[in-house]
């Protein structure tokens, strides 16, 4: 199925849009604009980040780019200019809640206290917070990086897992926060870290695109379930309604399918690199059964 017959389908499946005149929030702005905003991330790899040519790719903004062209069509748009805007952990909440991103289409968790202030599509898909370590350290549990430098990327749930970590088992770590993966990932490499905690989809694409991937193994045991999800506005159920309705008809129709083997499973740029990940149980069962849920305790993300 190519796109256009995908957008189709997404169109088809979704329910009748208001006249012009009684739409609202995002859909009044980009109905109004003609334009729509996504949100990217720099490094996230293989779900949001950019090739040697500095343009956005990856699944979710190829997620979200679909998204956006079902917006169009159900707005009946001749013409809709997809925009982009980078942002990191620190910015992408204040970026979606003052207007300037329509879509936030990074590596973004879709957790209670997030909802306070934004709001989050159907979940796009399900990782796992483990850390990377040096081989030569021999760092297999937590308990294993006792006193030692621990890195996590600012504004993230990984660094507020570390925290709590940290307090709980009274590991006496050094918390050292990066602003983005290169950086989390270079502290490890450096020696200025021992453990970058990170989710782990987002730890093979760094370690994979490393100097030397043999040098570095990632935690076999998971610390927790991360449901990521495309973030919205707060208080837009008109909008996110589209936004689930498009995510389920790409779903349903094996395109989010085609998507995934194409960054999971297929040499991906900008080193040809194939991280060999089949989808998890837990990502085909949201194909079939979609959930916003928060509650990590919803998948199984082993």
């Amino acid at each position: 199925m190519n796109l256009n017959s995908a957008v189709a389908l997404i169109a088809l499946g979704m329910t009748s849009m208001a006249s012009a005149d009684e739409l609202s929030g995002t859909l009044a702005k980009i109905a109004e604009t003609k334009s729509i905003t996504i949100g990217y991330r720099e490094s996230g790899i293989p779900l949001s980040y950019v090739d040697d040519q500095q343009k956005p790719i990856g699944y979710a903004v190829e997620l979200c780019v679909q998204v956006a062209q079902a917006v169009k069509t159900k707005l009946r748009l001749s013409e809709l200019n997809v925009r982009y805007t980078e942002v990191n952990g620190s910015t992408r909440i204040p970026l979606i809640s003052n207007g300037a991103v329509d879509l936030e289409c990074g590596t973004t968790t879709n957790n209670v206290e997030r909802q306070k202030q934004v709001a989050f599509s159907t979940t796009t898909f399900v990782a796992a917070a483990r850390f990377a370590s040096k081989v030569s350290d021999n760092l297999k549990e937590v308990s294993d990086l006792k006193g030692k430098g621990v890195t996590a990327n600012s504004g993230s749930n990984n660094l507020e897992l570390v925290n709590k970590l940290n307090t709980s088992q009274n590991l006496g770590l050094r918390v050292l926060p990066a602003k983005d993966f290169g950086e989390g990932f270079l502290m490890l490499e450096t020696g200025r870290a021992s453990a970058f905690v990170l989710d782990d989809i987002l730890l093979a694409g760094v370690v994979a695109n490393s100097k030397d991937p043999s040098r570095y193994v990632i935690s076999s045991k998971a610390l927790t379930a991360e449901p990521y999800a495309i973030m919205l506005r707060k208080d837009d159920p008109e909008f996110k309604k589209v936004v689930d309705e498009s995510l389920a008809s790409i779903y349903q129709s094996g395109e989010a399918s085609k998507l995934y083997k194409k960054w999971f499973e297929s040499p991906i740029p900008p080193r040809g690199i194939n991280l060999n990940l089949p989808a998890s149980k837990a990502l085909q069962a949201l194909w079939q059964n979609p959930s916003d849920s928060a509650d990590p305790g919803t998948y199984n993300a082993e």
